[in-house]
């Protein structure tokens, strides 16, 4: 019951919601989040550590940049089941719509002038 209780309590944060739904788009970094969710780093940061932890998230290193994706679903059937519902969940909240517009204006490069 652990490992499904762990997917389940990690999806019931509004934010760790949005940061799946815009996942699905693209693979992004923190400062990308951040700009996106208008919300603190270290909030971000905890935020991704908790999807990670229930097999939701994997992060990547990329030079200076640690890029987070979503993940297979491969660690936890519940992960992988949930996954693949949110895709075609919530599409319509109109918070959701506005941050997915908003991801072809959200370029790392500029936010964190490197």
């Amino acid at each position: 019951m652990k490992p499904f209780l762990k997917v389940m309590k990690a999806l019931s944060d509004p934010n760790r919601l949005k940061i799946i739904k815009m996942l699905q788009h693209r693979m992004m970094c923190v400062c990308e989040l951040q700009a996106a969710l208008r919300i603190a780093q270290p909030s971000v940061s905890k935020h991704l550590k908790i999807l990670e932890d229930a097999g939701l998230v994997e992060s990547s290193k990329d030079g200076l940049w640690v890029n987070y994706h979503l993940t297979s679903g491969h660690a936890s059937p519940y992960a992988a089941s949930l996954l693949g519902n949110l895709r075609h969940w919530l599409d319509d909240d109109p918070e959701v719509v506005r941050l997915i517009k908003g991801l072809p204006l959200i370029q790392r490069e500029i936010i964190c002038r490197k």
